[in-house]
C-alpha cells in the first residue's frame, strides 16, 4: 500500500500552477526532453477529485432504483451518441445502517455530516514548518509522518456544531490516518460517530458519501464538504465549502456558523438550503 491510498484530497491549485510553470521553462530550454504533465507535488500521495461540473452526474431520484445516464465521452473527446444510454443501478440502503441509534442527548437534533480533508484540515507528507499536528502513519511496515494544518476557526466551528447538531465525521480517507487526526482535532467529543472510506460507495471513480445509508431521516441531514463528488447522490443536502490548504486569513468556517444556527431549528432542512442556493 502506498501513500496515495491513505488520504483522499483535492489538489492544491497553487502547487499545480507552480509545477506547470517550471515544467514549461524546462521544455522550452531543451526540446529533447520529454514533456511532463503538470501535476501537484502531492499527486504521488493523494487521490484527487475533479470539479463537480466535470462529472455530469445527476443525483439519483429518491424513489427510483435505477438512473439513466449518458455514457462517458470517448477517449478521443468525441461526444457520446444521443441514442446511447447507460443504466446505473442506484445502491440500495443497507440492512444495517452506518450510524447507531440516536442518543438521548441528540434526540430531536438535526444531523450534520462533516468532511475532514480540505474542509477542516489540510495534511501533507511533505514537512510543514507550522503544522498543528504531526501524525505517524504506518504504511507497509514503514512509519511516515503526516503534517496537519488546522483551518482557521475550526475549534470554534466544531464546538458550536456539537452544541447544535448530532455531528458525524465522514471522510474518504482511511481510518489509520483520519482517526488519530480526529483524536487530536476534536477535543470536545463533538463527533458522535466517525465514518471512513469503507463506509463510502465507490461510484464512477469517486468515493461517494451516500447519506441514505446513515439511518437518519434525509430531511434532517446536512453534509458540509469541499468536494461536490462526495455528495453527488444528495446535492440538495449539501453546504459546499471552498477547499482550504494554507490560507491563515480564511474565515469560511466562522462565517458559516450563523447559517448553521438557522438550520439547527429547521424541521426540514431542504427549504432553507434551497433558498440559500438560490442566492
Amino acid at each position: 500500500m502506498d501513500n496515495t491510498s491513505i488520504i483522499t484530497q483535492v489538489a492544491n491549485p497553487k502547487e499545480e500552477e507552480s509545477i506547470s510553470s517550471s515544467q514549461d521553462k524546462v521544455s522550452q530550454s531543451n526540446s529533447s526532453l520529454k514533456k511532463h504533465r503538470s501535476r501537484s507535488i502531492f499527486s504521488p500521495f493523494f487521490c484527487c477529485f475533479r470539479n463537480y461540473n466535470d462529472y455530469h452526474v445527476e443525483a439519483p431520484p429518491t424513489n427510483n432504483k435505477t438512473l439513466s445516464l449518458p455514457p462517458p465521452p470517448e477517449e478521443n473527446g468525441s461526444p457520446p451518441k444521443c441514442d446511447q444510454v447507460q443504466v446505473i443501478p442506484i445502491p440500495s440502503p443497507p440492512a444495517k445502517f452506518l450510524l447507531p441509534e440516536v442518543s438521548i442527548a441528540d434526540y430531536g437534533k438535526n444531523c450534520v455530516v462533516i468532511d475532514l480533508d480540505e474542509t477542516l484540515v489540510h495534511s501533507s507528507f511533505k514537512p510543514i514548518s507550522n503544522a498543528d499536528f504531526i501524525v505517524p502513519v504506518e504504511i507497509d511496515g514503514t512509519v511516515h509522518q503526516v503534517y496537519v494544518l488546522k483551518r482557521p476557526h475550526v475549534d470554534e466551528f466544531l464546538q458550536k456544531m456539537g452544541e447544535l447538531f448530532e455531528c458525524v465525521l465522514f471522510t474518504a480517507s482511511l481510518a489509520k490516518y483520519a482517526d488519530p487526526v480526529a483524536d487530536l482535532l476534536d477535543q470536545w467529543g463533538v463527533f458522535r460517530a466517525r465514518l471512513f472510506r469503507e463506509s463510502c460507495v465507490f461510484h464512477r471513480g469517486n468515493y461517494v458519501k451516500d447519506l441514505s445509508r446513515l439511518g437518519r431521516e434525509l430531511s434532517k441531514v446536512i453534509i458540509i464538504d469541499n468536494s461536490p463528488a462526495s455528495y453527488i447522490f444528495h446535492p440538495e443536502n449539501a453546504v459546499p465549502v471552498q477547499s482550504w490548504f494554507d490560507d491563515m486569513t480564511d474565515t469560511e468556517l466562522l462565517d458559516l456558523i450563523p447559517m448553521f444556527e438557522g438550520l439547527s431549528k429547521e424541521e426540514d432542512v431542504y427549504s432553507l438550503l434551497q433558498s440559500l442556493r438560490n442566492r
